[in-house]
């Protein structure tokens, strides 16, 4: 009996051996985890720069204007934490020479240009993290002149226009706190008389499209561009 008891401590002495051993030997370590990639907030106060390309196909007294502008821009967007849409409200203002020109040198000219616009626009967009779609509209201002020269005798009357404006664009986040956009725009001016103390001259609505590239510098006054973790 007693040999029977030492047999069977032996025994299981060598299982709880051969156990702990093979518990040692097996290593269990954790799965990696993905990294999460950090998602751009859009949220916040900005700033930018733009330049770009206008034309009309229907303008004042039937001139197709067309020519350069440059600017800037203010503004400021709120996203929700978790959503994809982004709203705002956006101001811009431009230096132009969107013209046209037509008649006789030397006996009869006319030119109708476009001197500055500018933009009050809402705009709301979706989010693909560090790209944004964006539709944007509002109220619409130009500055614009009219000149008639009649044989070397110059003539011209400038008026401020009213209207509304709508467009569309990409913004992309291409460093936390910059970002580059490319927009078309549309906007009707509305129409003005010219000269009314000779007449007057009825300038008809005042349209252009525009397209413009800019880069826009954001200062998270009111929200992060990078999440956390």
């Amino acid at each position: 009996m007693k040999k029977f008891l030492l047999a069977s401590a032996a025994v299981i002495a060598l299982a709880s051996s051969a156990s702990a051993a093979d518990l040692a030997a097996r290593t269990y370590t954790k799965a990696p985890v993905a990294p999460i990639s950090p998602l751009t907030n859009w949220s916040g106060f900005y700033v930018g720069a733009f330049g770009g390309y206008g034309w009309s196909g229907s303008s004042s007294n039937n001139l197709d204007l067309k020519g350069g502008f440059g600017g800037g821009t203010i503004g400021y967007n709120w996203q929700g934490a978790g959503s994809p849409v982004v709203w705002g409200i956006e101001v811009d203002a431009a230096g132009a020479s969107i013209r046209q020109s037509a008649g006789l040198v030397g006996v009869l000219t006319a030119e109708d240009k476009i001197r500055a616009f500018g933009t009050v626009t809402g705009r709301v967009g979706y989010a693909f993290d560090s790209a944004l779609l964006y539709v944007k509209g509002g109220y619409a201002w130009a500055d614009n002149r009219f000149s008639v020269n009649v044989a070397g005798v110059n003539f011209s009357d400038s008026k401020l226009h009213s209207g509304w404006t709508v467009g569309a664009g990409l913004e992309y986040m291409f460093l936390p706190s910059w970002s580059a956009k490319a927009e078309y725009q549309y906007a009707d001016f509305g129409n003005q008389t010219y000269f009314a103390n000779l007449g007057g001259i009825n300038s008809g609505n005042q349209q252009i499209h525009t397209i413009k590239a800019g880069i826009n510098y954001h200062f998270n006054w009111g929200g992060p561009i990078v999440a956390k973790y």
